[in-house]
């Protein structure tokens, strides 16, 4: 896919473009959304073995990350035929609004639309936030492990 290059002073990488930094990854990544460590380095290493196309996307300031999101089979949720799903969007918070979710968000989508893997959906309790990216609402889903539901957006 290839180093997006920069867009406001901030760089744009598919993970599979600079492995060296999968471990700091997972650790961000963990301690945004207290997943596993393991569980990320997992996800990581099928993807940078080639093993799956479902991809990990970070906005670098420098060498710091300060944006990501991933895409895997199923988010925690009870609908096993909407996949794939992007997971663990996250944007530290003194970048936020400045569009680094829409972009990785389109870096995600591009690329499994280069690989024919399409529609891409995503759980959320947000509003408002996807849609400006051309993400639509399908429908609720019901969590796993967790009672209650959440929103599914799906991209065509």
């Amino acid at each position: 896919m290839g180093d997006l290059g920069e867009k406001n002073g901030l760089t744009y990488v598919a993970l599979r473009d600079r492995p060296e930094l999968a471990a700091a990854a997972a650790r961000w990544f963990h301690e945004k959304w207290g997943v596993p460590e393991t569980a990320y380095l997992e996800c990581i290493d099928a993807y940078l073995g080639n093993s799956t196309d479902y991809g990990w996307y970070l906005c670098l300031d420098g060498d710091t990350i300060v944006g990501g999101l991933g895409v895997i089979e199923n988010d925690f949720h009870k609908r096993k035929d909407l996949t794939p799903n992007v997971c663990a969007v996250y944007t530290e918070e003194e970048y936020r609004r400045r569009g680094i979710a829409g972009h990785l968000l389109k870096m995600a989508v591009d690329d499994l639309r280069s690989r024919d893997i399409t529609p891409v959906y995503l759980v959320t309790d947000h509003t408002g936030l996807y849609e400006r990216y051309g993400w639509e609402f399908l429908c609720m889903v019901e969590s796993e492990g967790d009672p209650g539901t959440s929103r599914m957006y799906i991209h065509r």
